[in-house]
């Protein structure tokens, strides 16, 4: 089973959670927007902060100063990042980046809903044409003959980052305004 694979199942709850919360926000709404950005800057500086040890993740374009960019085109100041400890190993490592990168897919449905004249540099930053099938490659290279401790410990990775979405999802600041 490929690595993606493992991921993807073991998972598939912390990530339906994670869309839920999101989901929530009405993005067609300029206020509901500002929040749903603002909760994302408080995970995805401090996750791509953290899988910038693996040196496959520093081949990659970071998100983080487009999503600064947004916010700061609709006036609101970046906030403080979560606190975020995955684990500084690869496995773990990599978990984080299989969430990170694997939200572009998700973002590029998401940019599609934000009306024109509001910024959406981070939502947009789609991976270009072959990118994931290149980071699916490398997570599968990287797990290639790996045992059990170091498949959980890249499960537990990919958890957490979830775990640390979530969390700024659920902060009262950052919940959506009520969809009309």
């Amino acid at each position: 089973m490929s690595a993606i694979t493992m991921l993807r199942h073991a998972t598939a709850s912390a990530h339906e959670t994670v869309d839920a919360a999101f989901g929530a926000h009405d993005l067609a709404s300029p206020a509901s927007y500002r929040a749903f950005l603002h909760a994302h800057a408080r995970a995805l500086p401090a996750a791509e902060r953290a899988m910038q040890a693996l040196p496959f993740a520093r081949t990659l374009p970071a998100r983080a100063p487009l999503l600064a960019a947004d916010l700061a085109a609709l006036d609101v100041p970046p906030p403080a990042a979560l606190p975020f400890t995955p684990g500084d190993d690869a496995a773990s490592l990599w978990g984080v980046l299989y969430v990170v990168e694997g939200s572009r897919l998700g973002g590029a449905l998401l940019a599609r809903q934000v009306p024109a004249g509001l910024p959406h540099a981070y939502l947009g930053a789609v991976h270009p044409p072959g990118q994931w099938r290149t980071i699916r490659a490398a997570l599968d290279d990287a797990a290639a003959g790996q045992d059990a401790d170091w498949t959980a410990r890249m499960i537990a990775g990919a958890l957490a980052t979830f775990a640390l979405y979530a969390q700024a999802a659920a902060e009262p600041a950052f919940r959506p305004s009520p969809r009309l």
